[in-house]
């Protein structure tokens, strides 16, 4: 099977992880990240993380290889009840970064001045089926990114700034974490967003191909 950008990017934010845990040294890492963008198949990707487990675990994670995972659907199970690897972000004339295939801690509180921050939660685990997401702002900007089926209620309040997070509020898809955003904006800003999983907008984007190159086939014939 031929993987597709979105497969190569997981693999390598699994690379990322384990080196941030100590699995892997600095050599390794390159080596591996390197092999994983030049990869062309499922069977170059999936020998570059199989020795890994899921990051914030101690034990390998061999059922579903993350290669050939498929991401049509979200098994809610078993993206619920790890080990949180994150609990929260900081930004001072800064930024930080939340995305991949992170856990997110029950409670989760970020905090932003004069800078930045991106917490993306669409390939993310949990690690409990109720999340509280405290997000405060201060002359900067915070983005958040949920997938369609999360369960998500948005909380916000702004001063002289605003919270956009209205059109995120909404139920998710059965067995679906419970995901409560608390915002406060001062001369800032902080939206959050329902945006698609990369292997979702990968298959839209293959299967729009297609169907322009059937509709291409129709018009020669």
């Amino acid at each position: 099977m031929r993987a597709s950008d979105a497969e190569r990017e997981r693999v390598a934010e699994s690379l990322r992880e384990a080196m941030a845990e100590g699995r892997l040294d600095m050599e390794e890492f390159e080596q591996r990240l390197e092999a994983a963008y030049k990869a062309r198949t499922h069977g170059e990707l999936e020998p570059l993380v199989r020795d890994l487990p899921a990051p914030g675990t101690i034990g390998p994670d061999l059922a579903v290889p993350r290669a050939t995972r498929d991401d049509a659907e979200v098994h809610w199970p078993s993206r619920i009840g790890h080990a949180p690897t994150s609990k929260g972000g900081f930004a001072f004339w800064s930024g930080f970064s939340r995305k991949g295939e992170w856990t997110v801690a029950k409670k989760f509180t970020a905090f932003a001045m004069w800078g930045g921050g991106e917490i993306d939660l669409r390939e993310a685990r949990f690690e409990d089926r109720e999340t509280v997401l405290r997000l405060f702002t201060i002359m900067g900007g915070m983005g958040v990114t949920v997938p369609p089926e999360l369960n998500v209620q948005v909380k916000g309040f702004g001063l002289m700034g605003g919270v956009d997070g209205g059109k995120a509020n909404g139920v998710g898809t059965p067995g679906s974490p419970k995901m409560t955003i608390v915002a406060f904006a001062l001369m800032g800003g902080i939206g959050v967003d329902r945006k698609l999983r990369k292997a979702q907008m990968e298959r839209m984007r293959l299967e729009k191909r297609g169907q322009e190159g059937d509709g291409g086939r129709k018009e020669l014939r």
